[in-house]
Protein backbone atom coordinates (compact mmCIF):
# COMPACT_ATOMS: atom_id res chain seq x y z
CA UNK A 1 0.00 0.00 0.00
CA UNK A 2 1.34 3.47 -0.85
CA UNK A 3 2.24 5.76 2.03
CA UNK A 4 -0.65 8.14 2.82
CA UNK A 5 -0.14 11.81 2.02
CA UNK A 6 -0.04 14.00 5.11
CA UNK A 7 -0.63 17.77 4.96
CA UNK A 8 -0.69 20.47 7.61
CA UNK A 9 -3.25 23.21 7.04
CA UNK A 10 -3.54 26.72 8.48
CA UNK A 11 -6.75 28.77 8.55
CA UNK A 12 -6.61 32.48 9.48
CA UNK A 13 -8.99 34.09 6.98
CA UNK A 14 -11.27 35.67 9.61
CA UNK A 15 -11.50 35.25 13.39
CA UNK A 16 -10.50 31.62 13.93
CA UNK A 17 -6.84 30.67 14.30
CA UNK A 18 -6.82 27.02 13.26
CA UNK A 19 -4.20 24.42 12.47
CA UNK A 20 -4.78 20.80 11.48
CA UNK A 21 -2.94 17.76 10.21
CA UNK A 22 -4.87 15.59 7.74
CA UNK A 23 -3.98 12.41 5.84
CA UNK A 24 -5.64 10.42 3.09
CA UNK A 25 -5.23 7.28 5.18
CA UNK A 26 -7.02 6.22 8.37
CA UNK A 27 -7.63 8.22 10.47
CA UNK A 28 -7.88 11.17 8.14
CA UNK A 29 -7.86 13.92 10.76
CA UNK A 30 -4.73 13.51 12.90
CA UNK A 31 -5.07 16.88 14.67
CA UNK A 32 -7.57 19.72 14.39
CA UNK A 33 -7.00 22.69 16.71
CA UNK A 34 -8.99 25.93 16.77
CA UNK A 35 -8.38 29.00 18.86
CA UNK A 36 -11.54 31.12 18.85
CA UNK A 37 -11.37 34.91 19.04
CA UNK A 38 -14.93 35.26 20.29
CA UNK A 39 -13.90 37.02 23.49
CA UNK A 40 -11.88 39.62 21.59
CA UNK A 41 -14.65 40.54 19.13
CA UNK A 42 -17.88 40.13 21.12
CA UNK A 43 -17.65 43.62 22.70
CA UNK A 44 -17.73 45.12 19.20
CA UNK A 45 -20.60 42.99 17.87
CA UNK A 46 -18.48 41.73 14.97
CA UNK A 47 -14.97 41.02 13.76
CA UNK A 48 -12.40 43.83 14.01
CA UNK A 49 -9.73 43.10 11.35
CA UNK A 50 -6.78 44.60 13.24
CA UNK A 51 -7.62 42.72 16.44
CA UNK A 52 -8.05 39.51 14.44
CA UNK A 53 -4.64 39.82 12.74
CA UNK A 54 -2.85 40.48 16.04
CA UNK A 55 -4.54 37.51 17.71
CA UNK A 56 -3.53 35.24 14.80
CA UNK A 57 0.06 36.41 15.19
CA UNK A 58 0.02 35.68 18.91
CA UNK A 59 -1.35 32.14 18.63
CA UNK A 60 -0.29 30.64 15.30
CA UNK A 61 3.15 29.32 16.32
CA UNK A 62 2.08 27.43 19.47
CA UNK A 63 -0.90 25.97 17.58
CA UNK A 64 1.42 24.61 14.86
CA UNK A 65 3.64 23.03 17.52
CA UNK A 66 0.64 21.48 19.30
CA UNK A 67 -0.87 20.14 16.06
CA UNK A 68 2.37 18.41 15.07
CA UNK A 69 2.69 16.95 18.56
CA UNK A 70 -0.92 15.73 18.61
CA UNK A 71 -0.47 14.15 15.16
CA UNK A 72 2.78 12.56 16.41
CA UNK A 73 4.70 13.78 13.40
CA UNK A 74 7.70 15.98 12.68
CA UNK A 75 7.50 18.78 10.13
CA UNK A 76 9.97 16.89 7.94
CA UNK A 77 7.51 13.98 7.69
CA UNK A 78 4.79 16.15 6.15
CA UNK A 79 4.16 15.93 2.41
CA UNK A 80 2.99 19.52 2.15
CA UNK A 81 1.91 22.64 4.03
CA UNK A 82 -1.28 24.49 3.06
CA UNK A 83 -2.72 27.83 4.10
CA UNK A 84 -5.92 29.72 3.40
CA UNK A 85 -4.66 32.43 1.04
CA UNK A 86 -8.01 34.06 0.34
CA UNK A 87 -10.67 35.28 0.31
CA UNK A 88 -10.75 36.93 3.71
CA UNK A 89 -9.26 39.66 5.86
CA UNK A 90 -5.86 40.53 4.44
CA UNK A 91 -4.06 40.84 7.78
CA UNK A 92 -5.08 37.38 8.89
CA UNK A 93 -4.35 35.87 5.48
CA UNK A 94 -0.82 37.29 5.59
CA UNK A 95 -0.16 35.83 9.05
CA UNK A 96 -1.32 32.33 8.13
CA UNK A 97 0.25 32.29 4.67
CA UNK A 98 3.64 33.48 5.89
CA UNK A 99 3.64 30.96 8.75
CA UNK A 100 2.86 28.14 6.30
CA UNK A 101 5.48 29.28 3.80
CA UNK A 102 8.10 29.50 6.55
CA UNK A 103 7.29 26.00 7.78
CA UNK A 104 7.28 24.57 4.23
CA UNK A 105 10.60 26.22 3.41
CA UNK A 106 12.29 25.06 6.61
CA UNK A 107 11.04 21.47 6.15
CA UNK A 108 11.74 21.40 2.41
CA UNK A 109 8.10 20.67 1.57
CA UNK A 110 5.67 22.02 -1.08
CA UNK A 111 3.44 24.97 -0.22
CA UNK A 112 -0.20 24.97 -1.32
CA UNK A 113 -2.19 28.23 -1.42
CA UNK A 114 -5.80 27.21 -0.69
CA UNK A 115 -8.93 29.09 -1.63
CA UNK A 116 -10.97 29.21 1.58
CA UNK A 117 -14.16 28.66 -0.45
CA UNK A 118 -12.70 25.60 -2.16
CA UNK A 119 -11.84 24.23 1.28
CA UNK A 120 -15.50 24.49 2.27
CA UNK A 121 -16.48 22.99 -1.08
CA UNK A 122 -14.28 19.92 -0.61
CA UNK A 123 -15.04 19.25 3.07
CA UNK A 124 -17.81 16.79 2.15
CA UNK A 125 -15.14 14.68 0.45
CA UNK A 126 -13.15 14.66 3.69
CA UNK A 127 -16.14 13.68 5.82
CA UNK A 128 -18.21 11.55 3.40
CA UNK A 129 -16.18 10.75 0.24
CA UNK A 130 -18.76 12.53 -1.95
CA UNK A 131 -18.02 11.86 -5.64
CA UNK A 132 -17.92 14.56 -8.32
CA UNK A 133 -20.07 16.12 -9.67
CA UNK A 134 -22.19 17.44 -6.84
CA UNK A 135 -24.32 20.50 -6.15
CA UNK A 136 -23.02 22.72 -3.36
CA UNK A 137 -24.82 25.26 -1.19
CA UNK A 138 -22.01 27.29 0.35
CA UNK A 139 -23.57 29.38 3.08
CA UNK A 140 -21.49 31.28 5.63
CA UNK A 141 -20.91 34.66 7.23
CA UNK A 142 -19.35 36.15 4.13
CA UNK A 143 -20.66 34.01 1.29
CA UNK A 144 -23.93 32.54 0.07
CA UNK A 145 -23.52 30.70 -3.23
CA UNK A 146 -24.83 27.76 -5.20
CA UNK A 147 -22.12 25.98 -7.17
CA UNK A 148 -21.63 23.01 -9.44
CA UNK A 149 -18.56 21.14 -8.16
CA UNK A 150 -17.22 19.19 -11.15
CA UNK A 151 -13.74 18.47 -9.78
CA UNK A 152 -10.87 19.99 -7.82
CA UNK A 153 -10.48 23.51 -9.21
CA UNK A 154 -13.55 23.09 -11.45
CA UNK A 155 -16.53 25.09 -10.21
CA UNK A 156 -19.48 26.82 -11.86
CA UNK A 157 -21.38 29.46 -9.94
CA UNK A 158 -25.13 29.11 -10.36
CA UNK A 159 -26.05 31.95 -8.03
CA UNK A 160 -24.73 34.21 -5.30
CA UNK A 161 -26.00 36.92 -2.99
CA UNK A 162 -26.78 40.37 -4.37
CA UNK A 163 -26.11 42.03 -1.02
CA UNK A 164 -25.70 40.43 2.42
CA UNK A 165 -24.73 36.81 2.92
CA UNK A 166 -27.01 34.62 5.03
CA UNK A 167 -24.53 34.65 7.90
CA UNK A 168 -24.45 38.44 7.79
CA UNK A 169 -28.24 38.47 7.96
CA UNK A 170 -28.13 36.30 11.08
CA UNK A 171 -25.43 38.49 12.67
CA UNK A 172 -27.11 41.80 11.88
CA UNK A 173 -30.60 40.77 12.96
CA UNK A 174 -29.21 39.19 16.14
CA UNK A 175 -27.50 42.48 16.93
CA UNK A 176 -30.76 44.36 16.38
CA UNK A 177 -32.48 41.95 18.78
CA UNK A 178 -29.74 42.24 21.39
CA UNK A 179 -28.92 38.53 21.16
CA UNK A 180 -25.17 38.90 20.82
CA UNK A 181 -22.49 37.61 18.49
CA UNK A 182 -22.17 35.34 16.56
CA UNK A 183 -25.73 35.76 15.40
CA UNK A 184 -26.50 32.39 13.84
CA UNK A 185 -26.16 30.26 16.97
CA UNK A 186 -27.74 33.02 19.09
CA UNK A 187 -30.86 33.18 16.91
CA UNK A 188 -31.05 29.38 16.68
CA UNK A 189 -31.04 29.12 20.50
CA UNK A 190 -33.58 31.91 20.96
CA UNK A 191 -35.88 30.47 18.26
CA UNK A 192 -36.16 26.99 19.71
CA UNK A 193 -39.79 26.16 20.49
CA UNK A 194 -41.05 29.62 19.56
CA UNK A 195 -43.71 30.80 17.04
CA UNK A 196 -42.03 31.64 13.70
CA UNK A 197 -45.31 32.81 12.14
CA UNK A 198 -46.13 35.58 14.60
CA UNK A 199 -44.13 38.14 12.62
CA UNK A 200 -44.41 38.48 8.84
CA UNK A 201 -40.97 38.83 7.27
CA UNK A 202 -40.06 38.95 3.56
CA UNK A 203 -38.52 36.10 1.56
CA UNK A 204 -36.46 38.07 -0.99
CA UNK A 205 -36.53 36.73 -4.59
CA UNK A 206 -38.76 33.81 -3.54
CA UNK A 207 -40.57 32.32 -6.53
CA UNK A 208 -38.33 34.00 -9.10
CA UNK A 209 -36.17 32.15 -11.59
CA UNK A 210 -32.45 31.78 -11.09
CA UNK A 211 -30.36 30.99 -8.05
CA UNK A 212 -29.39 34.39 -6.64
CA UNK A 213 -30.02 35.42 -3.02
CA UNK A 214 -30.83 38.68 -1.26
CA UNK A 215 -31.04 39.25 2.49
CA UNK A 216 -30.70 43.00 3.08
CA UNK A 217 -34.47 43.55 2.96
CA UNK A 218 -34.94 41.07 5.78
CA UNK A 219 -32.66 43.09 8.05
CA UNK A 220 -34.61 46.26 7.20
CA UNK A 221 -37.93 44.57 7.98
CA UNK A 222 -36.67 43.48 11.41
CA UNK A 223 -35.48 47.01 12.16
CA UNK A 224 -38.90 48.40 11.20
CA UNK A 225 -40.72 45.93 13.46
CA UNK A 226 -38.48 46.88 16.38
CA UNK A 227 -38.95 50.61 15.71
CA UNK A 228 -42.73 50.27 15.52
CA UNK A 229 -43.07 48.28 18.75
CA UNK A 230 -43.36 50.20 22.03
CA UNK A 231 -41.08 47.63 23.66
CA UNK A 232 -40.15 44.04 22.92
CA UNK A 233 -40.14 41.60 25.83
CA UNK A 234 -38.16 38.35 25.94
CA UNK A 235 -41.01 36.34 24.36
CA UNK A 236 -41.41 38.90 21.57
CA UNK A 237 -37.68 38.75 20.83
CA UNK A 238 -37.71 34.95 20.81
CA UNK A 239 -40.68 34.83 18.39
CA UNK A 240 -38.99 37.39 16.14
CA UNK A 241 -35.80 35.32 16.21
CA UNK A 242 -37.83 32.29 15.13
CA UNK A 243 -39.35 34.34 12.30
CA UNK A 244 -35.87 35.42 11.18
CA UNK A 245 -34.59 31.84 11.18
CA UNK A 246 -37.61 30.64 9.19
CA UNK A 247 -37.37 33.49 6.65
CA UNK A 248 -33.65 32.93 6.02
CA UNK A 249 -34.04 29.16 5.75
CA UNK A 250 -37.09 29.35 3.45
CA UNK A 251 -35.27 31.84 1.21
CA UNK A 252 -32.27 29.51 0.99
CA UNK A 253 -34.53 26.55 0.32
CA UNK A 254 -36.40 28.34 -2.48
CA UNK A 255 -33.22 29.31 -4.33
CA UNK A 256 -31.68 25.89 -3.76
CA UNK A 257 -34.78 24.25 -5.26
CA UNK A 258 -34.06 26.06 -8.52
CA UNK A 259 -30.46 24.88 -8.42
CA UNK A 260 -31.50 21.28 -7.73
CA UNK A 261 -33.80 21.40 -10.75
CA UNK A 262 -30.95 22.70 -12.95
CA UNK A 263 -28.49 20.14 -11.55
CA UNK A 264 -30.86 17.19 -12.08
CA UNK A 265 -31.49 18.19 -15.69
CA UNK A 266 -27.90 19.00 -16.67
CA UNK A 267 -25.99 16.49 -14.53
CA UNK A 268 -28.15 13.39 -14.09
CA UNK A 269 -25.01 11.46 -13.13
CA UNK A 270 -24.70 13.61 -10.01
CA UNK A 271 -26.13 12.10 -6.84
CA UNK A 272 -25.59 14.58 -4.02
CA UNK A 273 -26.65 17.95 -2.63
CA UNK A 274 -23.99 19.25 -0.24
CA UNK A 275 -24.30 22.08 2.28
CA UNK A 276 -21.14 23.62 3.71
CA UNK A 277 -20.09 26.75 5.60
CA UNK A 278 -20.94 28.00 9.06
CA UNK A 279 -24.67 28.52 8.45
CA UNK A 280 -24.90 24.88 7.29
CA UNK A 281 -24.50 23.94 10.96
CA UNK A 282 -28.07 25.21 11.57
CA UNK A 283 -30.17 22.14 12.44
CA UNK A 284 -33.44 23.51 11.01
CA UNK A 285 -31.80 24.36 7.68
CA UNK A 286 -30.20 20.92 7.50
CA UNK A 287 -33.55 19.19 8.02
CA UNK A 288 -35.24 21.21 5.28
CA UNK A 289 -32.39 20.69 2.81
CA UNK A 290 -32.37 16.97 3.56
CA UNK A 291 -36.09 16.79 2.75
CA UNK A 292 -35.55 18.74 -0.48
CA UNK A 293 -32.77 16.39 -1.58
CA UNK A 294 -34.80 13.30 -0.74
CA UNK A 295 -37.81 14.55 -2.72
CA UNK A 296 -35.52 15.17 -5.70
CA UNK A 297 -33.87 11.75 -5.61
CA UNK A 298 -30.55 13.09 -4.28
CA UNK A 299 -28.46 12.23 -1.26
CA UNK A 300 -27.88 15.06 1.20
CA UNK A 301 -24.53 15.58 2.89
CA UNK A 302 -23.55 18.25 5.40
CA UNK A 303 -20.26 17.77 7.22
CA UNK A 304 -20.33 17.61 11.03
CA UNK A 305 -20.96 21.09 12.48
CA UNK A 306 -17.34 21.37 13.65
CA UNK A 307 -16.22 21.01 10.02
CA UNK A 308 -18.81 23.50 8.72
CA UNK A 309 -17.42 26.45 10.62
CA UNK A 310 -13.90 27.64 9.73
CA UNK A 311 -11.27 25.05 10.66
CA UNK A 312 -7.81 23.90 9.72
CA UNK A 313 -8.85 20.40 8.65
CA UNK A 314 -10.72 21.71 5.61
CA UNK A 315 -7.65 23.73 4.55
CA UNK A 316 -5.36 20.74 5.00
CA UNK A 317 -7.74 18.49 3.05
CA UNK A 318 -8.08 20.94 0.17
CA UNK A 319 -4.30 21.21 0.14
CA UNK A 320 -4.04 17.42 0.06
CA UNK A 321 -6.50 17.13 -2.84
CA UNK A 322 -4.52 19.73 -4.79
CA UNK A 323 -1.18 18.11 -3.89
CA UNK A 324 -2.42 14.78 -5.31
CA UNK A 325 -2.86 16.55 -8.66
CA UNK A 326 0.48 18.33 -8.49
CA UNK A 327 -1.19 21.70 -7.92
CA UNK A 328 1.40 23.35 -5.69
CA UNK A 329 2.46 26.99 -5.39
CA UNK A 330 5.65 28.97 -5.10
CA UNK A 331 6.64 30.94 -2.04
CA UNK A 332 5.75 34.09 -3.97
CA UNK A 333 2.05 33.08 -4.10
CA UNK A 334 0.01 36.15 -3.07
CA UNK A 335 -2.83 36.39 -0.60
CA UNK A 336 -6.13 37.41 -2.19
CA UNK A 337 -8.77 39.22 -0.15
CA UNK A 338 -11.15 38.49 -3.05
CA UNK A 339 -10.83 35.11 -4.76
CA UNK A 340 -13.96 33.72 -6.45
CA UNK A 341 -14.16 30.01 -7.20
CA UNK A 342 -15.69 30.64 -10.62
CA UNK A 343 -13.54 33.34 -12.21
CA UNK A 344 -15.98 33.68 -15.12
CA UNK A 345 -18.98 34.44 -12.91
CA UNK A 346 -20.33 37.93 -12.41
CA UNK A 347 -20.80 39.12 -8.80
CA UNK A 348 -24.50 38.26 -8.89
CA UNK A 349 -26.24 36.37 -11.62
CA UNK A 350 -29.67 35.17 -12.57
CA UNK A 351 -28.48 33.60 -15.81
CA UNK A 352 -28.59 29.98 -14.68
CA UNK A 353 -31.01 27.97 -12.59
CA UNK A 354 -34.63 27.34 -13.47
CA UNK A 355 -34.32 28.03 -17.18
Amino acid sequence: MPKPLIVLGIETSCDETAVAVVADGVPRIRANLIRSQLAEHTPYGGVVPEIAARAHLDHIEPLIERALAEAEIEAEQLDGVAAASGPGLIGGLIVGSMAAKGLAWAAGKPFIAVNHLEAHALTARLSDDVPFPYLLLLVSGGHTQLLLCAGVGRYRQLGTTRDDAAGEAFDKTAKLLGLGYPGGPAIERAAEGRDPHRYDLPRPLKGRSGCDFSFSGLKTAVRQIIAAAPALGPEDIADLAAAVELAICETILDRTTNAVDWFSRHHPEGTTLVAAGGVAANAFLRSRLSALARSSGLDFVAPPPALCTDNGAMIAWAGLERLRLGLVDGFDAPVRPRWPLDLAASPATERVGAR
